[in-house]
Formats: C-alpha cells, structure tokens, sequence
C-alpha cells in the first residue's frame, strides 16, 4: 500500500532553516508528481511547492525560500525551507496522486517563532 511518512520539522527562528523529508513506497516514485501541502493554524490546506522530474512549481508566498527536490533512488522528496517566517507555522504534508487516488503522509509540525 502507499506509504507517505514525513520527517524533519521542529521549532525554528525566524529566519532559520529546515529540510523536511517524505519517504515514499507502495508504489513507482520516479513516475509521479510530487507535492508539498501545508495547513496552517485556523487556514486551508494550501499547496507549497510541486515537481516532476524536472519541472518545479511554487506558491508566490515561498518563492526564492523554499526549494523542492527529490532522490528518485531513494523514494524521496525534500522540501529545504530557508529564511522561514511565522506564518510559515504549518503542518507540512507531502502528497502523491499515483492511480488518481490522492495519497497524504501523517504531517510534520514547523513552528516558527523567537
């Protein structure tokens, strides 16, 4: 079965950085679209960045920030978040569509704040 299992938030300065990763199995990384979604506190899920094998997208408000990548050796996507602000405080999801079924990992807490 799919398998989506986030890692790498915490608690961080404005400013800071973070890497949150997303180990995925259950089915063929390399073929799929990527996506990284967050939620924020009283907001709607919004989609932070995507990428294909080689195109990336991202939302205006992480632009310059955040950079989106993958390992397809290892079933792994990344997300490096630099210069983090507060309202990045999110939780972090990462997403896959194999079988046009959406797919989603637990979550990963990012907290920014002094």
């Amino acid at each position: 079965q799919v398998q989506l299992v986030e890692s790498g938030g915490g608690l961080v300065q404005p400013g800071g950085s973070l890497r949150l990763s997303c180990a995925a199995s259950g089915f063929t990384f390399s073929r799929y679209f990527m996506r990284w979604y967050r939620q924020g506190p009283g907001k709607e899920r919004e989609l932070v960045a995507s990428i294909g094998n080689s195109l990336t997208t991202y939302a205006d408000s992480v632009k310059g920030r955040f950079t989106i990548s993958r390992d397809n050796a290892k079933n792994t996507l990344y997300l490096q978040m630099n210069n983090l602000k507060p309202d990045d405080t999110a939780v972090y999801y990462c997403n896959a569509r194999p079988w046009n079924s959406d797919y989603w990992g637990q979550g990963t807490q990012v907290t920014v704040s002094s």
